[in-house]
């Protein structure tokens, strides 16, 4: 009876066993798979676009050179006695400065003739001054047909006022001539040559020095064709920023002051010129300027209304990638304006709070859906992968 039992029992049991486990597994099996479904829309960050008004800033490049040269000379003759300590290459002399000098012996003696001659001929016309009013008063007991012009000596005293006027022109000359034996700088001014020294016999208008003027400087500029249609309309009087670079850069502030007025046959560029007061700082505490310096030029341009600024890292073929309302990339065409550094200046193609996307999957498509999430998920995201 036991063994029947046992016989007809254990095949039961064991279908149990069978049954339940496989019950267990199909369960287990069923929470594995719910465990591996996973979201593989790739994950994107996203920026609102915001239209604003944008100051267009135009940047160039150009030699600092002097506003003027000058080629030297002196106005007399002689044998040159002293200069300036400062007049030699390199020098800064300031205006009115005496360069050098010219022995004034010969022009002192040339002034003191002139005035004797001056004070003759103030002589002779006071004197032939008298005798014509004593002619004139004879003349009154004359008849009219004896009084003439020469009797009332009308000559002798225009002749007299004249040699008094060649006297005081003379004397005029000689005095200038004198004082052009101090030879003054004509403005503040760089020495960039002199060709004299102490001893040296000079020659009226021959070349003595050269010099540069350093009360302004001028920056002359090219404008590239795409910057030339966003200058603005007063452009004259406009300021701009001058920057040398170096190891500390020199910032000083200058002031457009006028176009060439054409256009170069070579480059097609227009070209400006910005002017700097004071290059060599000698009228201030400014880091000064060299002649001969490069230096970057920056001003402002025209007002872009409505625009959007983008890097340019977010603009692939014209197009700007936005996520819709439903969560798929749209690949959006756009009129890029005006580039400007790292960045593109936008005015067609986005619409305010439109979603841009700041990190695109490896393989963007139009339509493909995307998560959103913020930039710290997104590099979290990111640092996992």
């Amino acid at each position: 009876m036991k063994p029947l039992f046992i016989k007809i029992a254990l095949p039961l049991i064991v279908l149990a066993v069978g049954v339940g486990g496989m019950q267990v597994i199909k369960a287990t099996g069923q929470e594995e798979t719910e465990k591996e479904v996973v979201d593989t829309r790739p994950i994107v960050s996203v920026q609102e676009a915001q239209r604003q008004d944008y100051q267009v800033h135009i940047n160039s490049f150009g030699e600092v050179q002097a506003l003027e040269r000058t080629l030297l000379s002196a106005q007399v003759s002689g044998e040159v006695i002293d200069w300036h300590s400062n007049f030699v290459a390199g020098g800064l002399v300031l205006r009115d400065d005496i360069l050098f000098s010219i022995e004034k012996d010969a022009y002192e003696a040339a002034v003191a003739m002139a005035e004797s001659e001056l004070s003759l001929a103030q002589a002779q016309l006071i004197e032939e001054q008298a005798r014509a009013d004593v002619a004139k008063q004879e003349a009154k007991r004359l008849p009219p047909a004896q009084v003439s012009d020469l009797y009332l000596r009308k000559p002798q005293l225009l002749s007299a006022q004249a040699r008094l006027k060649a006297a005081q022109a003379q004397l005029q000359i000689a005095r200038r001539d004198l004082a052009n034996c101090d030879v003054k700088a004509p403005y503040d001014a760089l020495v960039i040559s002199r060709d004299i020294g102490v001893g040296q016999f000079v020659s009226a208008g021959a070349q003595v020095a050269q010099l540069s003027n350093i009360e302004s400087a001028e920056i002359i500029f090219p404008i590239a064709g795409f910057d030339s249609s966003f200058l603005p309309q007063d452009i004259v009087g406009k300021q701009a920023d001058v920057v040398i670079k170096g190891r500390h850069d020199i910032l000083r502030s200058g002031t457009i002051h006028r176009s060439l007025g054409v256009i170069d046959r070579d480059t097609r560029m227009a070209h400006l010129v910005v002017r700097i007061d004071d290059p060599y700082s000698l009228n201030s505490d400014a880091v000064p300027i060299q002649f001969g310096s490069y230096a970057e030029i920056t001003f402002n341009g025209q007002i872009l209304n409505d625009v959007f600024r983008l890097p340019q890292s977010l603009v692939t073929r014209q197009r700007v990638w936005t996520v819709d309302e439903k969560g798929n990339l749209l690949a959006n065409p756009v009129n890029i304006v005006r580039e400007e550094g790292e960045y593109f200046l936008i005015d067609k193609g986005l619409n305010d709070n439109d979603q841009i996307v700041m990190t695109l999957p490896e393989y963007p498509q139009d339509g493909m859906a995307v998560k959103v999430v913020s930039d710290d998920e997104a590099l979290l995201a990111g640092t996992q992968e």
